[in-house]
């Protein structure tokens, strides 16, 4: 029985992809959402339990895993534009199906499950940034507060931006919209990668980019409050050394236990506050 407590959130996601899988495999009638579903949910899975089994590198093996695929193969072979102005372009056409699926399950209602899991294990753009050398922010030497910049509104102009993009495409009648969707998807990742190496050189901080100019974070905000799994301090154990807010990219007050703590929702579920309490009192 310890066991199997142990490594819960482990099974726990698999089964949860899992169920995604086989009912959109049924409901659609297209095995490829069987593969596809399943194929995520398994490195999920074994990410959590590499980082049950403290293995260093296990959230690293996730990103690249799934990162990877959808950047690459469904991306850059199938031409599906995973970004945001996929998502618009599929809600236009009015079909539920790939870049829909993608954002229902991973960024809509999925955040009610995992928050931003989707940030800290996912992202293909992240995937690239976490592998530069300012691994968490700079913090004012008198505070002891992380330096966050007020750059937040760019995230809505960037969201606003695919938006009228798109719906542009659709007003106009401009022909060929699924190749100008294939095209949009190479540049628009060329300048996100760009932009992010960019803003973690001049902030000293690999995740600015998702704290500033991602506009997916409006669409996890919205969900991932109400989180189920999420990173719990049991205040009894904890001794306030705050080397759980000081190692946390996203600075969220990780020792606040209440949903409405300081960057409540822009946890990514990276686990390093965990790694780094010394008492054992943070836990998923």
């Amino acid at each position: 029985m310890k066991t199997l407590k142990k490594y819960s959130s482990s099974m726990i996601m698999f089964a949860i992809f899992e169920t995604i899988a086989v009912t959109l495999w049924l409901s659609l009638d297209n095995i490829f959402y069987l593969f596809n579903f399943s194929y995520i949910g398994i490195f999920l899975a074994l990410g959590l339990f590499l980082f049950t089994r403290k293995y260093k590198h296990a959230r690293l093996v996730v990103q690249l895993g799934v990162g990877m695929y959808m950047l690459v193969y469904l991306g850059i072979i199938c031409q599906e534009n995973m970004q945001i102005e996929g998502f618009w372009y599929y809600l236009f056409l009015g079909v539920f199906e790939a870049a829909t699926i993608h954002y229902v399950v991973a960024k809509i209602f999925g955040p009610l499950v995992f928050g931003r899991g989707w940030c800290g294990f996912a992202c293909w753009t992240a995937m690239i940034l976490d592998l530069l050398p300012f691994k968490q922010p700079e913090h004012d030497q008198a505070t002891g507060d992380a330096r966050r910049k007020r750059y937040g509104w760019i995230r809505y102009v960037v969201f606003s931006v695919a938006l009228l993009f798109v719906g542009a495409l659709f007003v106009f009648q401009v022909p060929d919209k699924e190749h100008i969707m294939f095209v949009s998807f190479l540049v628009g990742n060329v300048i996100y990668y760009a932009v992010g190496i960019t803003l973690a050189f001049v902030f000293h901080d690999n995740r600015a980019f998702c704290k500033y100019i991602c506009p997916i974070t409006i669409f996890l905000k919205l969900t991932s409050r109400f989180a189920w799994m999420r990173v719990r301090v049991n205040q009894d154990q904890c001794v306030s050394c705050g080397k759980c807010k000081k190692i946390c990219p996203m600075e969220v007050d990780v020792q606040d236990p209440s949903r409405k703590r300081h960057n409540a929702t822009e946890c990514i579920l990276c686990m390093k506050c965990i790694d780094a309490c010394p008492k054992g009192a943070l836990k998923l």
